[in-house]
This record gives C-alpha cells, structure tokens and sequence, in this order.
C-alpha cells in the first residue's frame, strides 16, 4: 500500500486549507480553500494549482468558511468534475458563499483594472467568477453525519459534527489499497469549535486512529474561564465605551455565524436593559442571506428561538444594495455596523473604514482572528496611518479586541480534543496556524501519552504515511517560503515605507528641509541603481 499526505495550504499560516491523499489508484482532496493575509498569500489564488485538476477523483469540505472552500470554483474551472461531499449545512451557505465571492472578486477586479489603466499598467482577470461559483454547486453531494459515506474506490468517510460553524466537520477517512490488511484511519479536525459557542454543540469526533491533521489557530492562547454571560458583559462594557452621540462603532465580522452570534448578545443585552435600543446594521448581503439559512436550520443550532428572535428585531436592519450602505454615512448619531470582511481585507468594512477611521468619536472592535499582513492585524497592532484602496488614512478612532467569538478553540480546548481521539498511533500534524501557535501548541501536546510528537509541515511537503510514522518525502520551497508564509511581506514593507515618507516629509519644518529628506531618498535610489547596473 502506498499513501501520500500532501499538504497544498493552510501549511505555517492560517489560511488556504487543502490537503491530498494519494494513493496507486485515486486522489482525493480534503478542502480547497482560498488564501487570505499578506499579499505573497493572496497571490497564490491565482497561480495554477500544484496538482492536476482533472485528476482528483474527490474532494471532501470540512465547512463552508471561504479559507477551506474558496477555491471550489477555480478547481471545476479547472477541470474538476468529481463529487464534493459535504454537510447539508455547508451546500446551503457555499451556493450563498461561492457566488458572493466570485462577485466581489469581479467587482474589486474592475475597480483594480480601472486603476492599472490610468498608470498604464496591465490588467488582471478574476480567479473565477460568479457564474463560475454557480456553475461548481452541481457537484456538491450532501452527507450526513455520522454515516459512512463511499468517496472513491479504496476512501471512505464520516463527517463528525467539529462545532465551529454551521454543517462543520471534522472528517474522518479510512483509506484501504494495495491489498491491506486493514485501512489507515486518519481525521481532519477541520476548525474546531471552542467550549463557548452560542449556537454550536461541543466538538465530537472518533477514537483509536493512525494519523490527526489538527488545527493551531489559537494553540497559544488560554481563554480560561470564558462564558457566554462573561462574553456578553465584555461586549456590554465595550459597547459603552464606544457610545459617542455622533459616534459609531464598527465591527468587522464573518458575514455567517459570527454576525448572527453578535446579533443575538448584543439584543440580549438591549432586552435586558444593559444597552439602550442601538440601531444595528448588518451591512453585507451575504449575512443577510446567510441569515435565512440559519432560520431555515434553527433546529439544528442551540438556542435556535433566539436567533430567529434576534434577527426580527427592529433594532437590526440587513442593507442590500450599494445606495443603502452608503445611506449609514448620513446618520448622526450612535450606531453599531457590523460589516464584512472579518480581517478588513474585501468587502464594504472597508468602505466604513474610510469613512471612519480618522474620526475620534468612532470605536473599531475586532471579534476574530487577524492574520498577518491582513489590514485588519495592521490596525490591531496600533498603525497611525493605513493606506485603503491607494488612500492614505490617519488613525484616530480607538481599536479594541475582544476575542471571546472566535470559532475557534484555544490551545488547551485543542489539547483536550485530541487527548479524547487518543490513541493515535502514527503521527499528528500541525496545520491553520501561524509559527508561535503552532509551536505553542506542539509543545502543549509532547506530554500526551498514547500520541507521537507532532509535525509542523511546510506548503506543499509530501508526507508517505504508510510505514511505523508519517516520512517526509518532498519538500517543495517554490510557491511560499516559509519566510513568508504568516508574516508581513514585502508588499506590507512597501506601504508601511510609504506612509513613513509621507508623515516624515508632512513633519519637516519648513520647504528646505522637506526638499532635503526627498533627495536623500533620491540618491538612496541612485546609488541602488548603480549598484544593480554593476
């Protein structure tokens, strides 16, 4: 029997979740998600995939989270015409998802294009569009969970509910070839849901398997003695803060479940009397449809009723169109907007950002992870100055982080997950993580018994599973470096220099030494020039 892990994404960096088994006879994906971060990253989705579309027999989706599904239309595109076996819950907010994300790729495309015509630089097409994410749901095959379900000859799979977002899954795949005894068993975690969350079960998933590829987002983070009534005092006392009579707090959020899930506390606490009644708009189509989704699934979430109570709230009102969003610009008084992209990096978040940034009556809250080089870890960091959409921006509004609604677990949530899979016998992988969470949590994990020490693998390493422990057999250092692989890039460098120049130049005292700073930079350049014409 020969078996190949590769590992295609989500390798030293939190985003870009695929893996492929390999074996004889068949190839079958776990995820195919799109890269989010620093600009290196982001340009990885447009670049050919690694492997040969056309021959994957399947592909297996943990959940419908645009970093583990988002190449889906690129890989039919591609040449992809196999099953994708996925939860009913996860279909139903990727044929919402995919479409939208293709749209906003088209739309953010044109306004690029415009742009690169106006300084005379090439123009570039989408990775796919929306008529291509359409065209990829006909592929999608509804599973349920706890069931074996036949993926190609030699894979079978069991979806176990992974308590992160709706139709999450952790994936559970036992692969026989070559005549073997008996099949390898493996699990991908998937994104595992932390012990607080409002509308999702505890994570579960199986025993006694050869190999775990696990999740590391937040392996060096303790949120020891979180509770959903602690959470909501936090986001009460935040909330208060932000309260400025011509003020507005922004919170850039996931358009599905962490939007809803901010519904429902921040009514809670208005019913309850700790807030006054706060106009709340959900400006993102996407959570406005996603949010149908959920009432249609309420019976499958915990404390279903109340979702559905929030979301028919009068406080909360779903802007559609691009006038609509537009029209919260005009309102003087306090209000919450709750937009998309959660890391600031697409979507109409950053419009309000512009809008609001220099403005010291606004408050932004960051409820998620920010991964780097994102502009949303910019800010968190303390920035002065950002640059959106070619813009400089100054930074008066005040930033605030409140990490109780993450989907994800916390590195001793991670390490009880797995100390309830054990044994494992073969290996465990460490994946979806930037270097000190993983290394946090591969630390955390060497005094498990029953477990081997767990391997950090690089993008696009090649693992044989099939002897005693997991061998690396390839190691390919082409597409991302580990150097820049969940770092800041060049691409941050660049705009960070910018506005460096701009604030230094702003600051000199008068026109002389203003000129001076500018030919420094100038004979800078020169003597770089000459050197390279050496």
């Amino acid at each position: 029997m020969s078996l190949h892990l590769h590992f295609h994404g989500a390798a030293r960096t939190v985003t870009g979740s695929c893996f492929m088994l390999e074996t004889e006879t068949a190839r079958v994906l776990i995820d195919c998600g799109m890269f989010q971060g620093s600009k290196s990253e982001r340009e990885l989705n447009y670049q050919p995939f690694p492997f040969r579309a056309a021959g994957i027999d399947a592909l297996c989706l943990t959940h419908a989270h645009i970093d583990h599904s988002g190449l889906v239309p690129k890989l039919v595109k591609a040449g992809f015409d196999g099953p994708i076996y996925a939860t009913a819950g996860t279909a139903d907010l990727a044929s919402l998802m995919l479409p939208d994300s293709g749209y906003i790729q088209e739309m953010e495309v044109n306004q690029f294009n415009r742009r690169n015509s106006r300084r005379g630089r090439e123009t570039v097409s989408p990775i796919y569009t929306e008529e291509d994410a359409v065209a990829s749901l006909r592929y999608f095959r509804p599973v349920t969970y706890g069931r074996w379900q036949d993926v190609v000859p030699g894979f079978r799979a069991r979806y176990w509910n992974a308590g992160h977002l709706l139709g999450s899954a952790s994936i559970e795949m036992e692969v026989t070839s070559g005549g073997a005894e008996k099949p390898l068993r493996l699990l991908f975690s998937g994104d595992v849901g932390p012990d607080h969350k409002l509308l999702q079960p505890d994570p579960d998933g199986p025993r006694d398997l050869d190999y775990v590829v696990l999740e590391s987002t937040y392996g060096d983070t303790d949120r020891s003695g979180t509770t959903i009534e602690r959470r909501r005092r936090m986001l009460r006392d935040e909330v208060r803060a932000a309260m400025h009579p011509s003020g507005v707090l922004l919170i850039p959020s996931f358009a599905v479940e962490r939007t809803q899930e901010l519904l429902v506390d921040l009514l809670e606490l208005m019913e309850a009397g700790e807030l006054p009644a706060i106009p709340i708009f959900i400006d993102s189509p996407l959570a406005s449809k996603a949010s149908a989704v959920f009432k249609r699934h309420a019976g499958e979430l915990r404390n279903g009723s109340d979702l559905i109570q929030a979301l028919d709230s009068r406080s909360v009102h779903f802007t559609e169109s691009v006038e609509q969003s537009k029209a919260i610009d005009r309102i003087h008084s306090f209000h919450i907007i709750i937009a998309a992209s959660g890391m600031c990096e697409a979507g109409r978040i950053r419009h309000h950002l512009k809008a609001w940034l220099w403005r010291d009556e606004a408050t932004v809250l960051f409820v998620g992870f920010q991964a780097q080089g994102t502009l949303g870890r910019i800010l968190q960091e303390g920035a002065s100055t950002v640059r959106i959409q070619g813009e400089e921006v100054k930074v008066r509004a005040r930033m605030r982080t409140l990490d109780l609604y993450s989907g994800h677990a916390d590195g001793p949530e991670l390490k009880a997950w797995l100390a309830d899979r054990l044994p494992v016998r073969r290996g465990i992988f460490l994946v979806h993580g930037e270097d000190p969470a993983l290394k946090a949590l591969q630390k955390s994990l060497a005094d498990i018994g029953h477990a081997p020490g767990a391997i950090i693998p690089e993008i696009d390493d090649i693992y044989d599973l099939t002897g005693d422990h997991a061998v690396r057999v390839e190691s390919q250092d082409g597409r991302l470096p580990s150097t820049s692989a969940g770092h800041r890039d060049w691409h941050n460098d660049y705009a960070q220099l910018l506005l460096e120049i701009s604030e230094a130049v702003d600051a000199a005292a008068d026109r002389k030494a203003k000129g001076v700073i500018i030919r420094r930079i100038r004979d800078a350049l020169k003597d770089r020039s000459k050197e390279q014409a050496r």
